[in-house]
């Protein structure tokens, strides 16, 4: 197996103690058998898992991404998970072929997995897929607003033929199957201005 740190960018704010915000959005198959055994390593080192991905790259990877509950994960975060990690599934050998293990930050564009990633990144682009569809539909684009009894808020981007102003759809938070953010420059600008104030903190301590 072979780790590889990467991604290190943070999310602004500060979030919850570990597990005290459980996750929405969960992996079905062998990528939950992984993150079962992930998620309690994780959270004994102070990380949140964020999301486990099995894919056919390079014969397959095992992509654990996680985060500290403020959203910071430096490298250095991600060596040290995945010198925990990797010892442990050795022994529980959920995977029954060559892998190999990347352990990451959520990255920029990263998927969006607790009720805090909704609040905390809101008024940025989302994509949102759904298990059970809303409204005829399974997939939406569109603006974070915000959590409202149970729904997460989007102003979508993209209008029907017959829509004029502002959509605002309710997506209850159960339904989603998948969320991540979208690329765009007031993200990047948003992510840079975070790092650059956790360099400022780190260097006045």
């Amino acid at each position: 197996m072979q780790a590889n740190p990467a991604n290190d960018t943070e999310a602004p704010g500060n979030g919850p103690e570990v597990g005290e915000d459980p996750r929405i959005v969960r992996e079905t198959g062998l990528a939950a058998r992984v993150a079962a055994i992930a998620e309690p390593v994780a959270a004994d080192l102070g990380f949140d898992l964020v999301r486990v991905k099995v894919s056919g790259r390079d014969g397959c990877t095992v992509q654990v991404m996680a985060e500290r509950p403020d959203g910071e994960m430096t490298v250095d975060d991600c060596a040290d998970f995945s010198r925990a990690l990797s010892p442990v599934l050795d022994v529980e050998d959920p995977v029954d072929r060559a892998y190999h293990l990347e352990v990451s930050s959520p990255g920029i564009d990263r998927p969006l997995v607790r009720r805090r990633d909704f609040e905390r990144w809101k008024g940025h682009e989302a994509k949102i897929e759904l298990a059970v569809a809303v409204d005829g539909r399974k997939r939406f684009r569109g603006r974070l607003v915000g959590i409202d009894d149970g729904a997460i808020q989007v102003e979508l981007l993209e209008k029907g033929k017959d829509e004029t102003g502002p959509a605002l759809v309710a997506i209850p938070i159960d339904d989603i199957a998948e969320a991540r953010l979208v690329l765009t420059d007031s993200l990047i600008a948003e992510a840079l201005k975070g790092e650059k104030a956790r360099r400022r903190d780190s260097a006045e301590q």
